[in-house]
Formats: C-alpha cells, sequence, structure tokens
C-alpha cells in the first residue's frame, strides 16, 4: 500500500482526487509543452465536470497548467495568477463517458504554435494516470521516474535511447512505445528504478528525430 493511501499527500485543497492528483494532471501537460504558454483548455468528465467548483479542482488543474506543485498556496488563486499572466483558460464540463470518474483532458497551446493534449485520471490520495498524450495511448502512473520521449517513428531511437540510459548505469523497469502512423509521431514511455541527478534529457533532446524530452518525477514534480 502506498504511503498516500493512508495518510495523504501534502496539498492545497479539500480533496486529494479533485484537487491534489488534478494538480498532479496540469503540472504532467506543462512540462510536455517547451515554449511559454498561452491557452489552455480543458475538458472535465464525470465527478470532475460535477463538482470541479466545489473541490476547486479547476483552480488545481490551473495551478499545475502554470507548474505549481499540489502543495503550493497560490492554487487558491491560480485562475486570477493565469489572467495575470495572460495565459488564456477555457474550462468546460463533458457529458462523454470516461474510463474514470475523476478524469481530464488537457489541451496547451504555446506563443510559438506548438500544442500538447494530455488526458488524465486522479485515482485517489494524489496519485494520478496518464492514459493518453496527443492521442496516443500511453500508462504513466507517477510511481516511478518516467522519461517521456515525443518522437519521430525512425528506426534507431529506441535502441539509441535505451543504450544511452543503460551507459548511465540507469536501469528501466518498465517502457512502451506507442505512435500514431508508421513514420509519424511516436511517444516512448521509460520508468525507472529509483532516480538519477543526471541530466540525460538534455542529451536525449539532440539526438535525431527527438522532438522533446521530459523526466517526470515520482510523484509529478
Amino acid at each position: 500500500m502506498n504511503i498516500f493511501d493512508m495518510i495523504g499527500p501534502v496539498m492545497i485543497g479539500p480533496s486529494s482526487s479533485h484537487t491534489a492528483g488534478a494538480a498532479r494532471i496540469g503540472k504532467i501537460a506543462s512540462l510536455l509543452m517547451k515554449e511559454k504558454i498561452v491557452q489552455a483548455d480543458v475538458e472535465l468528465f464525470g465527478s470532475f465536470a460535477k463538482t470541479y467548483k466545489g473541490h476547486g479542482t479547476d483552480k488545481a488543474l490551473v495551478g499545475g497548467i502554470l507548474g505549481m506543485n499540489p502543495d503550493d498556496e497560490r492554487i487558491r488563486n491560480s485562475l486570477e495568477i493565469a489572467k495575470e499572466q495572460e495565459v488564456q483558460i477555457f474550462i468546460r464540463e463533458s457529458s462523454r463517458p470516461a474510463k474514470h470518474p475523476n478524469s481530464a483532458t488537457i489541451t496547451l497551446k504555446g506563443e510559438k504554435g506548438s500544442s500538447v493534449t494530455v488526458t488524465g485520471a486522479s485515482i485517489g490520495g494524489g496519485n494520478i494516470y496518464i492514459s493518453q498524450i496527443d492521442g496516443m495511448e500511453v500508462s504513466i502512473n507517477g510511481q516511478n521516474d518516467t522519461l517521456i520521449v515525443v518522437h519521430q517513428d525512425m528506426p534507431g531511437i529506441v535502441g539509441k535511447v535505451a543504450e544511452f540510459l543503460g551507459n548511465c548505469g540507469i536501469n528501466v523497469c518498465n517502457m512502451a512505445l506507442s505512435r500514431e502512423t508508421k513514420g509519424g509521431q511516436a511517444i516512448l514511455c521509460i520508468a525507472i528504478d529509483g532516480h538519477t541527478d543526471l541530466d540525460v534529457t538534455s542529451y536525449i533532446d539532440r539526438f535525431v528525430g527527438v522532438n522533446r524530452c521530459i523526466m517526470l518525477l515520482a510523484g509529478g514534480k
């Protein structure tokens, strides 16, 4: 049993599912952007859609999008902070079914025209599960440090990343690849054992065919 299941996470807000988890989903989406965010479209499903105002889920999601952690006191004022930073926020309730009741799809747009779409669920105790990135199926639970590599589907990239991690002494405990089409955009998710202080992302970012690379730390930071 995760310790968060017993005592809950350190957070701002009344509900670990509706605030801490929501903030982590928003934070992951923000980490995948390589430029300043100017717009966020948030679609809420299930319980999120029905109770988000009372639980502050909207504030938590926006706080995460702005780079805040679940225990950041600024989350209470995140909607106002977004306005000050000239980030347009659009939130809508969806009647479409979702795999999990506490789910949200976040689409972020950057000042230079790039975008990213993330679908995630808050599964209790502040824990999250990311199921889609840019429409591609992924499986990220935030329990391990996870390397996310968005790249062009081409021969050699997966092997090169795996070899590089091995040379750095980093042990892989789980690896999954998803792609749009052959030769299109692909996402490689690699969960690792323990934690590394090496800045592996700055090296992998330079690999031919890699569009962006981030390391998501356990707990969604």
